[in-house]
C-alpha cells in the first residue's frame, strides 16, 4: 500500500516513516511542507494520505487545506490527518464531502503501533477512523439540538462508538452487551435522527458525521 506521509517535524516524519515500512507500507514521499504535499498528491496518486494540519509555510491549516484540494481533484482520496488539538472547523471540512476515506486521530492520544496501523489501514480501505475527543465535541456541539436530545444515555455511548467507525460486533464487546442490543440501539438511533438505516459500516458512520456536523 503507498502512503504519503506530510509531518514537518523531523523526528515525527521519520518516526511515521519508519512505523509504516515495518508494517509493510510503501512511503512513497515524505514532505514537511504544503507544496510539497500537494505536489506528491498530484503526481503519486498514493493509496492513503497521512498529514499534519499545521505545515509551512503558513503553519495554519496548510496541511489539510493541501489534503482537500487534493480530494476535491481526485475525489474519496484517502485521508487520515494528525493534529495536537481538537478542531472542529478542520474535523467539519474533512466530513463536508460525505464520501468515506477519512480519519481525525490526535497526536498525543496514539498510544501505540497498533492503534496507529490500523487507523491508517481502515481509511485507506475507504472507512473512517476519528479520536474519540474529536466525536465528544461534535456531540457537544450538537446537545442542544432536540433530535440529538430524545436520545438514550446507552444510545449516545453506542452512537459515539459508531461514529469512531466501530462495528457492531466492536461495540458490542467495548459495551459489555450483545451484538442484538447494539443492533437494536442502532435502529432507534437512525429513526430519531431520521436517518436512513444501513447495514454498510463506512455509509452509517459517515450518515451519522453528517448528521452531527450539520447546522
Amino acid at each position: 500500500m503507498r502512503v504519503v506521509v506530510a509531518e514537518d517535524l523531523f523526528l515525527l516524519r521519520d518516526g511515521l516513516v519508519r512505523m509504516l515500512e515495518a508494517y509493510d507500507f510503501e512511503v512513497v514521499a515524505a514532505v514537511e511542507s504544503g507544496p510539497e504535499l500537494s505536489k506528491a498528491l498530484a503526481e503519486l496518486e498514493p493509496d492513503v494520505a497521512v498529514v499534519d494540519v499545521r505545515l509551512p509555510p503558513s503553519f495554519s491549516d496548510e496541511g489539510l487545506q493541501c489534503a482537500l484540494a487534493a480530494r476535491r481533484a481526485r475525489p474519496g482520496l484517502p485521508v487520515l490527518v494528525l493534529s495536537q488539538h481538537v478542531e472542529q472547523l478542520y474535523a467539519r471540512e474533512l466530513l463536508a464531502d460525505g464520501s468515506g476515506g477519512i480519519g481525525y486521530l490526535l497526536k498525543d492520544r496514539v498510544f501505540d503501533a497498533d492503534q496507529f496501523i490500523d487507523a491508517v489501514r481502515r481509511v485507506a480501505a475507504g472507512g473512517t477512523a476519528m479520536d474519540p475527543q474529536v466525536i465528544s465535541q461534535l456531540l457537544d456541539r450538537r446537545a442542544q439540538d432536540r433530535p440529538l436530545g430524545r436520545l438514550t444515555p446507552r444510545e449516545l455511548e453506542v452512537m459515539e462508538l459508531m461514529a469512531e467507525g466501530r462495528s457492531n460486533t466492536a461495540i458490542a464487546a467495548q459495551l459489555f452487551v450483545t451484538e442484538r442490543a447494539v443492533a437494536k440501539h442502532t435502529s432507534n438511533i437512525f429513526g430519531k435522527l431520521g436517518l436512513p438505516p444501513s447495514d454498510d459500516n463506512n455509509r452509517r458512520v459517515l450518515a451519522v458525521l453528517a448528521y452531527l456536523d450539520r447546522g
